[in-house]
This record gives structure tokens, sequence and C-alpha cells, in this order.
């Protein structure tokens, strides 16, 4: 594999919010906040060309709406950006996605998969006490340029069932593992896991995957003096009952080619002078670098 001593590269990852026909109290409709969390997005991918955009609760609208506005500037045929995702119902456009936005200028996709987080794997389902279907998204992505090959996970556990949850984080441990001794494993410098896990670090998804040591937590793999932003990464829009909680993450697989070192981390507003939420969610920012 080629790679160079040190490569960095930033992980966004945020759940917008599904555009909902019946907002909560505090709640605008999305199209009066997807400028907003465009801008967002823009903002912190402007000059850092090799982040990957991670979203949670994407309906194929909002998919649309955030794939033509971050190739609203493409200078070129090519689109600036493009994505690998399905909607979780139908493994096509229906429900949710968690999709995972990349710069093809930057990354070339060598293979990707969406996984149904159930005992049916490999089709649109859900099992054990889960409220809804649930899915994570795979690609395996090599650096065009310096041939780095890194493993991106991108996933929203359910925020009902608890048992859905730890069995969720035991597929995607498994997952890793698959990678690892498949046919893209020689070449896989490091993998990280992105997402809504519904599960705080006393809960039983964040304790699987982190207590397994398959997973650390780049919140953690960085002092706390250098951290940036809010602690919390779900707020709610102001009125819900449940307080506010850290329950969104950016976790590195240990093992692979290459080491991790975290230099950036951070949990950004979401809510400005205007009032508005672009979600009930913040977004977490990691800045990483595998080291050869």
């Amino acid at each position: 594999m080629r790679s160079t001593p040190e490569f960095p590269f930033r992980v966004l990852t945020h759940n917008i919010r599904y555009a909902t026909s019946s907002p909560f109290k505090g709640e605008v409709p999305w199209d009066q906040r997807k400028q907003v969390l465009l801008n967002e997005l823009e903002y912190h991918t402007r000059h850092v060309s090799d982040t990957f955009i991670c979203l949670q609760e994407v309906l194929h609208k909002q998919l649309e709406d955030i794939r033509l506005g971050l190739n609203s500037k493409a200078t070129s045929v090519a689109p600036d950006w493009a994505y690998i995702g399905v909607g979780r119902d139908d493994g096509l456009q229906a429900g949710e996605y968690s999709p995972i936005f990349y710069r093809p200028s930057v990354w070339n996709l060598l293979d990707w998969e969406t996984v149904w987080l159930s005992k049916t794997p490999s089709k649109p389902s859900k099992s054990w006490d889960a409220a809804s279907i649930r899915i994570v998204t795979i690609g395996v992505f090599i650096h065009r340029l310096n041939g780095t090959t890194v493993l991106a996970m991108n996933t929203h556990l359910d925020d009902q069932g608890s048992q859905s949850r730890l069995e969720a984080a035991r597929i995607i441990r498994a997952k890793i593992q698959g990678y690892r001794n498949g046919k893209f494993g020689a070449m896989i410098g490091g993998a990280f896991l992105a997402g809504d896990l519904n599960s705080q670090e006393d809960q039983e998804a964040y304790s699987d995957l982190t207590g397994s040591s398959d997973f650390e937590d780049t919140f953690k793999l960085i002092d706390a003096s250098r951290r940036y932003g809010n602690h919390n990464t779900f707020t709610g829009f102001g009125y819900e009952k449940e307080p506010p909680s850290r329950i969104d993450y950016v976790l590195l697989a240990s093992g692979g080619n290459q080491k991790w070192r975290v230099d950036g981390y951070s949990v950004m507003a979401n809510r400005f002078d205007d009032g508005v939420f672009n979600s009930d969610h913040c977004a977490v920012i990691a800045d990483l670098r595998l080291l050869g």
C-alpha cells in the first residue's frame, strides 16, 4: 500500500432531523433551515477537501437538496461531491438514508454496501425491539494522491430499542472484522464509525463498541483542554422533555495498517442569533491523522 508517513483528513457527522410535516415546537420546516445546514457543511469542508460528511435522518428530498447545494459551485461538468447510501425502508429511495458524502476528485470509491441492523442484514428489515428499520452505510475509499485506504461507516441506531442497539453494535463490530479478513483487509489503513448511536457512554451500544476494544472515542483521544465547542450533541428544539446529551460520535477502529491520531475534536453550535435550529442535533467534527 502506498501511503505518506502522516495523512490528515476530517470526518463531520450530523443528524440533520428528517423533513417532518409536523414540526415540534421550536422547529422550523426543512425548507427554512436547509440553507443554514448547507452553509454549515460548506464552511467546514471549504478548505478541507479530504472530508467525509456522514449524515443521518436524511429523506430523499433532503438528500437531493444537499447534493445539489454542495455541487452548486462546481466549476466542471463532474460533480464536486458524490454520496453512497440508500433509503432504509426499501433499499432504494424510501425512508431515511445514512449517506456518506465525499469528493470523487479526492477519494476513489472501491466498494460500498448498506447493511440492515437486523437478523436479516442483507434486506430491509428490523428485529428485536427496534421501533424503526436501521442501517449502517459502509464504503471503502482510496485516496487518489497518496494511496491511503479508509473504511468509512455511518449509522443511526434505534431511539427506543435497547436490545436492538446492542445487537446493532455487535453487527457493526462483526462487519469490521469481516473487512479486515476480506479482500480489502491488506489495504485498509484505518476505519471509522460515525453517527447517532442513541446511546450515552454508560449505555449498551457505546459500551459494547468501545468496551470491546474494537473502537475508541475521538472525544477521549484528545486532551480536554483542546476540545472545541459544546459537550452535548443532542439539544432538541428547546421544548422537549429529554435533557441534552452526548449521543453522536466519531469512533476509530483499532488495528489496521496505520495508527490513528486525533488532531482536533469539536461539537458545533446548531443555533445562532436568528434563533433557528438547523437540527435538534449538533454537528460533530473530528480532525484525524493516520500515521504510517
